[in-house]
C-alpha cells in the first residue's frame, strides 16, 4: 500500500501547515469544528493578494454535502476573481506529487 494511502487528514494538515508557514502564508484552521457551522473548509491561507480555501481529505473520503456546498459557493467566487481566490480539495497524493507546493508558491 502506498504511503499516501496511510496518511491521515491530521498528518496531511500538519505537513501543509508547515509548508505554508515556511512559504510565508498566514493560515487558519478551526480546531473545534463541532461547535461551528458544518462544511466550512479545513484551512484558509492568506498571503499578499491571494486567498486559498482548502478542504483536506485522506485518499478514501469524499467531501460531505455541506462541504460540497461551501466548496461550490467558494468556486463561484473564484470564477469571478481567479487571481485572488483559489479553492482546492487536497489529498496526500497532492502533497506527494508537488501540486500543493506549486499552489503555495
Amino acid at each position: 500500500m502506498p504511503i499516501v494511502d496511510l496518511m491521515t487528514e491530521a498528518q496531511l494538515d500538519a505537513a501543509i501547515k508547515d509548508l505554508a508557514t515556511r512559504l510565508g502564508w498566514l493560515t487558519y484552521h478551526t480546531h473545534r469544528s463541532d461547535r461551528s457551522e458544518p462544511g466550512f473548509p479545513d484551512r484558509v491561507f492568506v498571503r499578499g493578494e491571494r486567498l486559498i480555501f482548502a478542504e483536506l481529505k485522506n485518499e478514501k473520503r469524499l467531501p460531505t454535502n455541506e462541504q460540497t456546498q461551501w466548496l461550490n459557493a467558494l468556486c463561484d467566487v473564484a470564477a469571478v476573481a481567479p487571481h485572488v481566490v483559489e479553492v482546492y480539495v487536497w489529498r496526500p497524493r497532492h502533497l506527494n506529487d508537488g501540486s500543493i507546493a506549486k499552489a503555495l508558491r
